[in-house]
C-alpha cells in the first residue's frame, strides 16, 4: 500500500512480506527507496493497508496475517507524560470497559473449559469416531539465487509439532534466524 504514515505530505510505500516483515520506505532520493522501519511478525502477512482506523489524528498500518489475525502498528504515543506524583486515573467508561472485557475473558475461558470437557467424555465413549481434522497449508519452496539454496516455508493454522523430510540425494540443511526447529538427522535404509 502506499500510505503518508509519517504524516510529512509524502506518501511512503508499506510493504507485508511472507516472512512476516513490514517494511515503511520513502522515497527521499528519485533514485531508490529508503528503508525507514520495519517490525517482525510470527507469520506471512497477506495484506497490508495503511490508513486512519483506532483513534482520530493517530494514522496505523493494519495487516492481516495468514490464520486470519489483524496486526496494527499505530502513530499514537504508547506512553504520556504526567505531572509528578500525579497518578493514573481512569475514566468510569473506561473501567467499565476493563470490568466487561474481563466478565467476557472469563466467559469464554469457561466455555473453553466446558467443551474440553465435553470433548473429554466423547472421545472415551465407545462409540467415538477419530477423524484427522482437516486445515490449509501454506507452503513454498523457493530458491535464494544469492547462495543457491532452497527456503522451505511452512505455515498452518495449528502447532507444528513434526516436520519430516526425506530426499533420495545428500542434502544440507541451513539454520537461519527464524527458524525455531530442533535439526535431527538420521540415515535411511535405501531399500
Amino acid at each position: 500500500d502506499s500510505f503518508d504514515i509519517l504524516g510529512d505530505g509524502v506518501k511512503e510505500l508499506l510493504v507485508g512480506r511472507d516472512d512476516g516483515m513490514i517494511e515503511i520506505y520513502t522515497f527521499e532520493s528519485a533514485d531508490e527507496p529508503v528503508l525507514r522501519h520495519d517490525y517482525a511478525l510470527s507469520e506471512s502477512i497477506a495484506s497490508i493497508q495503511g490508513g486512519c482506523v483506532g483513534k482520530d489524528g493517530y494514522d496505523e498500518i493494519l495487516a492481516a496475517t495468514y490464520s486470519g489475525w489483524l496486526t496494527g502498528l499505530t502513530t499514537e504515543p504508547v506512553h504520556r507524560e504526567g505531572g509528578t506524583g500525579e497518578e493514573l486515573k481512569l475514566s468510569q467508561e473506561m473501567q467499565n470497559k476493563i470490568s466487561s472485557l474481563r466478565n467476557e475473558l472469563e466467559h469464554l475461558q469457561m466455555k473453553v473449559l466446558q467443551e474440553r470437557e465435553k470433548y473429554q467424555q466423547s472421545s472415551q465413549s465407545s462409540t467415538a469416531v477419530s477423524s484427522v481434522p482437516s486445515f490449509s497449508v501454506n507452503e513454498k519452496f523457493t530458491l535464494n539465487k544469492d547462495d543457491a539454496s532452497y527456503s522451505l516455508i511452512l505455515e498452518v493454522q495449528t502447532a507444528i509439532d513434526n516436520v519430516l523430510v526425506q530426499s533420495d540425494v545428500p542434502i544440507d540443511l541451513l539454520d537461519v534466524d527464524k527458524n525455531s526447529a530442533v535439526v535431527s538427522f538420521s540415515s535411511c535404509d535405501s531399500e
